[in-house]
C-alpha cells in the first residue's frame, strides 16, 4: 500500500497529546495502524510529551478513556500483532463493525450511496461512520463547519484536492469545499469523522441531511 496523503502534522500532534475528539482520533488511529511513518511520528511526539510531563503528579481521570480513541496508543505499539485485524477493517474499529467490509450491514441513503454509523462513547461529540459509494458516483458539493477526516479503506475517489486511494487521509478544515467522485471501476469505501455536520449546497442534499445524520 503506497500511502500518499497523510494527516496534517497538527492533527498528528493532537492525537499524540490525547486531545482529539474521539471520532477524529478513531480515524487517525486507523491510519497509523497501516502507516509506519505516521505511527513513528506520533510515537516520537508522545515520547516528547512524556519527557516534558513525567515530573507532574498523577491525577485520577474523571471517567474511562474512550476505547476507540485509546487504541491510537496500540497503533504505535512495537507489537505488530496488536496493529492488525483478521480482515480488511482497521483494528481500532473492528470490534465495532466486524473485520470484513463486505459483511457490513449497510443502509442505503441515496442512489449509489450507503452508510453505517459507528457508535461513540456516551458523551463524545462529533460523528463517525463508514460510507460506501458506487463506481462513478458524484457526491453532493459541500463544505464543513469543523474538521473532517476521511480515511480511504477500499477503492479511490478524486476531488479538488487530488486522488485518494486506500490508506490515504483527507484532512479538511471548515474552509474546504469539495465534491468527491468515486472511481469509475471500484467505487470507494471510506471511514469519515467530522466535528460537526457538513454544509451542503444542493437543495436535495440539504433536505435529506436531517434523515441521514451527516
Amino acid at each position: 500500500m503506497a500511502i500518499k496523503h497523510h494527516p496534517d502534522i497538527a492533527t498528528l500532534m493532537s492525537c499524540a497529546a490525547g486531545s482529539q475528539p474521539e471520532a477524529l482520533a478513531a480515524v487517525v488511529a486507523c491510519h497509523i495502524s497501516a502507516c509506519p511513518s505516521c505511527a513513528a511520528e506520533v510515537k516520537r511526539m508522545a515520547e516528547i510529551g512524556v519527557a516534558l510531563f513525567d515530573k507532574l503528579a498523577p491525577a485520577k481521570m474523571s471517567e474511562a478513556a474512550p476505547v476507540i480513541a485509546a487504541r491510537a496508543g496500540e497503533a504505535i505499539s512495537d507489537d505488530t500483532s496488536r496493529r492488525t485485524s483478521s480482515g480488511d477493517v482497521p483494528f481500532p474499529i473492528a470490534d465495532k463493525v466486524g473485520d470484513d467490509l463486505d459483511r457490513i450491514p449497510w443502509k442505503r441513503i441515496g442512489p449509489g450511496l450507503w452508510h453505517y454509523p459507528i457508535p461513540l462513547s456516551a458523551h463524545a461529540a462529533g460523528d463517525l461512520r463508514l460510507i460506501k459509494v458506487a463506481p462513478g458516483m458524484k457526491l453532493p458539493e459541500h463544505g464543513h463547519t469543523g474538521e473532517e477526516l476521511t480515511l480511504l479503506l477500499r477503492g479511490s475517489y478524486h476531488d479538488e484536492f487530488g486522488t485518494f486511494a486506500a490508506g490515504d487521509v483527507a484532512d479538511l478544515d471548515d474552509e474546504a469545499e469539495h465534491r468527491p467522485v468515486a472511481d469509475e471501476k471500484t467505487g470507494c469505501i471510506c471511514l469519515i469523522a467530522s466535528e460537526r455536520k457538513a454544509r451542503f449546497k444542493g437543495i436535495f442534499a440539504r433536505l435529506m441531511q436531517p434523515f441521514i445524520g451527516v
